[in-house]
């Protein structure tokens, strides 16, 4: 999969000049849904089909800092998949130098209640799978 490339506003940013450190979660959600479309089954796809996926948990792990402007690379891979939920790991990065490794997992949800991804969308667990087992 292609890395997704986040180019650093100046909003983003705090009185010093660096990357507010909330923004990282912002980054990894935009990377996040980039992933599932390159996947095919990007988050509006689910969503239609009536499925959402919220956040269960979330860590930024920050390195160093990063600045207006800066084009943040960020590489996402599926850290674990089970029936009812899916952890990325991501790795961000200005000019080669790792800024922040982080990690979120999420749930799938229709209609308030746990979908086993495996039944509901078998060829996108599938594909999943693959991925995880060739990185």
């Amino acid at each position: 999969m292609k890395p997704y490339e986040h180019i650093v506003k100046y909003y983003e940013c705090d009185k010093m000049g660096i990357v507010h450190h909330s923004n990282y979660v912002r980054f990894m959600e935009e990377a996040r849904v980039d992933w599932m479309d390159q996947l095919g089954y990007g988050f509006d796809r689910l969503e239609a089909e009536g499925v959402v996926s919220p956040v269960t948990a979330i860590s930024c792990n920050y390195k160093s800092p990063s600045f207006f402007k800066d084009i943040i690379s960020i590489d996402v891979k599926v850290s674990e998949m089970t029936a009812l939920k899916i952890s990325f790991s991501y790795t961000m990065k200005v000019n080669g130098k790792t800024v922040c490794l982080a990690s979120s997992t999420h749930c799938f949800l229709e209609n308030g209640k746990p979908v086993v991804m495996e039944q509901r969308f078998p060829e996108l667990y599938q594909k999943v799978k693959v991925l995880d087992a060739s990185e």
